[in-house]
């Protein structure tokens, strides 16, 4: 613990100082804040690499109504704004620019596994009993990836909501759990892009229209047909695999989100 401490004031010291002497500092040996990913310089409008694209993914559920921060490795000003909403969310400088405090917050909410603190890879994995990530139209490797991003959407939702639990009730389904439990042909939940989440402290409607602000581009909540007991939740407009365009379709008509 001391070691990773200290580790983490030697990246902090890094992004403060200018160019050169980053370059010395960050010479030495990668330094893991948690035992999954470090960035070791400042990101802001106009850098790329995939440090951005390790941001984007921990940022994505903060991208605001109706949109989606792509993982394209691209600071663009998407990429800022949700950065400045995790920032204003969290308390933190506002001003878009990925610095040690941005770092510190998400290394304080991520696992050493890279999952958010709050969500694990054990209840996204089958709907029907946790089979593991094969069974599916893409790779293992693929659909962890989607359920990763899924992950770190739902932690910003639950912070949204108030730091409350959210339960996930079904995440990826292989085919044949997908057949088991009646789901649509070319699900989401068969990419590890769905989730179906309850909670107990707030309403299905505060889910479903938080949703609208977590970069989730599909939802189906109260007053869409099966769905009055959850509200499912994917990322469809940035599934290139499917068969389902990529566009926004939202369904709960009794919480007015539509």
């Amino acid at each position: 613990m001391r070691t990773k401490t200290l580790k983490r004031a030697v990246v902090a010291l890094a992004l403060a100082l200018p160019g050169a002497a980053i370059a010395t500092v960050v010479a030495a040996p990668a330094a893991h804040a948690d035992g999954c990913y470090t960035w070791t310089r400042n990101l802001y409008q106009g850098r790329s690499g995939d440090d951005v694209r390790q941001l984007q993914l921990r940022v994505a559920g903060w991208a605001g109504n109706r949109d989606i921060v792509e993982l394209d490795g691209r600071y663009g000003p998407k990429t800022a704004a949700a950065v400045r909403r995790f920032q204003a969310a969290y308390g933190l400088r506002v001003d878009g620019v990925a610095g040690p405090q941005t770092y510190g917050k998400i290394y304080e909410l991520q696992d050493n596994d890279c999952t958010p603190r709050h969500f694990s890879w054990s209840e996204m994995d089958d709907g029907c009993g946790r089979g593991g990530w094969t069974g599916g139209p893409l790779s293992p490797a693929e659909t962890r990836g989607n359920a990763l991003r899924t992950m770190w959407k739902l932690e910003a939702m639950r912070h949204s909501l108030g730091d409350q639990p959210l339960y996930v009730t079904s995440g990826f389904r292989s085919r044949a759990c997908n057949d088991q439990v009646g789901g649509a042909r070319d699900s989401q939940h068969l990419y590890g892009n769905a989730a179906d989440v309850v909670s107990r402290s707030r309403s299905l409607c505060d889910v479903a229209r938080d949703a609208r602000n977590r970069g989730f581009s599909g939802i189906l909540g109260p007053g869409a047909p099966d769905h009055g007991d959850h509200v499912h939740v994917d990322s469809r407009r940035e599934n290139n695999r499917d068969d389902t365009a990529n566009t926004t379709s939202w369904s709960a008509p009794d919480c007015g989100v539509r």
